[in-house]
């Protein structure tokens, strides 16, 4: 009414009135009523403000890749942005006159990308897709060391990068790399269990195939321990029948001897015998053989004196004409020959 107007910000605000181009008063949280016409009022929020951004930049290798944050500031001189842009309200503390309160954000979204630009292109696609966060500290660094900043009468309290995204070609190329990575990784996993089991398979045969082979020496010794106790026993055998055999030679070398000593006494006995039938019969070698006969003539059975007759008549058959011999004669000396074998029998 009038054009007096009545104006009321909240702490968060720091407000100044300006009138007849003069400064009447200015703090944060004020209220107090003016006169329109000849007033203006600044309002600037003193509050800490939240800037969202996004935008493209390129890696170390020349790849695109999309930055998204958000930048968290606060105005801690008032007076100094105000006197660089524009914060005067018509009427209401948050309807502007212009848009130079979106500037600042702007400005600071701008100064942040040249700072994110530096530190990003140092790093090749794959270490800045993973480096958001020292990114961001190196970044939060520079911006609180900022005289840009300064200047404006802004402090930076954060400093958050959501993301650091390829494009979509890129991205799922490096998903494709991965996932053949992973499946390799997988493959490599499955190969290396497979390998473990076959070693293990190998080192079970091997101990088994040393068992074996440690049975089978033990076997061996044993073989050769009982060889060389069938050995001993052998020779012990052998030194027996060499002993046997010794024993057997001289015994048969007795028997030689002996039968040798036989055969010498034998023969010496014969030698005896023949000396005295031969001195036995020396006395008879001078005798008349008709006196020989003679002298058998008295010992012989009729029998042989038939014989010797019979001897006699073939000796002198020359001279003998005729001689008739009866069948009776003949008959009668079978007779005793025959009955002579039965009784020998």
């Amino acid at each position: 009414m009038f054009g007096i107007q009545y104006i009321k910000v909240n702490p968060t605000y720091y407000i100044i009135h300006y009138a007849s181009g003069r400064k009447r008063r200015a703090g944060a949280g004020l209220s107090f009523f003016y006169f329109k016409p000849s007033s203006s009022i600044v309002v600037v929020p003193i509050g800490s403000s939240d800037a969202p951004f996004i935008f493209n930049e390129l890696s170390q290798d020349y790849q695109p890749i999309t930055v998204q944050g958000e930048l968290t500031y606060r105005i801690f001189d008032p007076e100094l942005v105000a006197s660089l842009l524009n914060y005067t309200v018509d009427t209401l503390p948050t309807r502007y006159v212009t848009d130079d309160p979106q500037k600042l954000s702007q400005r600071l979204i701008n100064l942040l990308q040249v700072m994110v630009r530096g530190e990003v292109q140092k790093l090749p696609l794959r270490d800045s897709i993973k480096s958001s966060e020292s990114v961001a500290l190196a970044v939060l660094e520079k911006m609180k060391s900022s005289d840009a900043l300064k200047s404006l009468g802004v402090e930076v309290m954060a400093l958050a990068i959501q993301a650091i995204r390829p494009v979509p070609e890129v991205a799922r190329a490096l998903e494709t790399e991965s996932r053949e990575a992973m499946m390799r990784s997988a493959d490599q996993a499955i190969y290396d269990r497979r390998n473990a089991a076959v070693e293990q398979e190998r080192r079970i045969k091997e101990n088994e195939l040393s068992t074996e082979i440690a049975v089978e020496e033990k076997k061996r010794q044993i073989r050769e321990t009982k060889v060389e106790a069938d050995l001993v026993v052998e020779k012990k055998q052998q030194e027996v029948r060499q002993t046997q055999l010794s024993g057997q030679i001289n015994l048969e070398d007795e028997r030689k001897k002996l039968v040798a000593s036989r055969a010498e006494n034998s023969r010496t006995e014969a030698d005896a015998q023949a000396y005295i039938m031969e001195a036995s019969l020396k006395a008879f070698k001078e005798l008349d053989p008709a006196v020989l006969q003679m002298l058998a003539v008295q010992t012989t059975e009729p029998r042989l004196l038939v014989g010797m007759a019979f001897k006699e008549l073939a000796q002198n058959a020359a001279k003998i004409g005729n001689l008739n011999i009866s069948p009776e004669l003949l008959q009668l000396l079978m007779q005793e020959t025959s009955t002579d074998k039965k009784s020998e029998r």
